[in-house]
C-alpha cells in the first residue's frame, strides 16, 4: 500500500512550524493542529459556520484545522483561524463582525495557544 502524502508547499511549511513552536513554547495545541492537517484531504477536517456559531461565545478564538464552510450563520464576534476558508464564510463572518485570520497569523499573535478552542 502506498503511504499518501501532501504536496502542497504550503501546507507542509505550515505543518513544520507548528511542530517548531510547539517544542519551543511547549504549546501542545500546536502540536494537535499540525496532526490534523497531517491526514490525508478527505480525512482532513471540514467545519460549517452554524457549529461555529453553536459552540462559541462572543469573543472567542478558535482555530479549524482544516477548511471552514459557509453553511449556516453566525450572530456574534469571534476570532476563526484555519487553513482555507470558502469565500461565503468569509463574507459571513465580515457581516457578523467576526474576524477571519490564518493559522500561522494566530501563531504569531498568540505563541503559547492560550483560550484557544479547537473545533472538528
Amino acid at each position: 500500500m502506498r503511504e499518501t502524502k501532501t504536496t502542497n508547499p504550503e501546507l507542509i511549511q505550515l505543518i513544520s512550524l507548528l511542530k517548531k513552536e510547539s517544542r519551543e513554547k511547549q504549546a501542545g495545541i500546536w502540536l494537535d493542529i499540525a496532526e490534523y492537517l497531517s491526514k490525508t484531504r478527505s480525512q482532513r477536517v471540514t467545519v460549517n459556520l452554524s457549529k461555529i456559531s453553536r459552540n462559541t461565545k462572543r469573543a472567542d478564538t478558535v482555530i479549524v484545522p482544516g477548511k471552514l464552510l459557509g453553511s449556516g450563520s453566525i450572530d456574534h464576534a469571534v476570532t476563526v483561524a484555519s487553513f482555507g476558508a470558502s469565500e461565503k464564510a468569509k463574507v459571513k463572518l465580515a457581516a457578523a463582525k467576526a474576524k477571519y485570520v490564518s493559522i500561522s497569523e494566530l501563531l504569531e499573535k498568540n505563541p503559547k495557544g492560550a483560550n484557544i478552542k479547537i473545533i472538528r
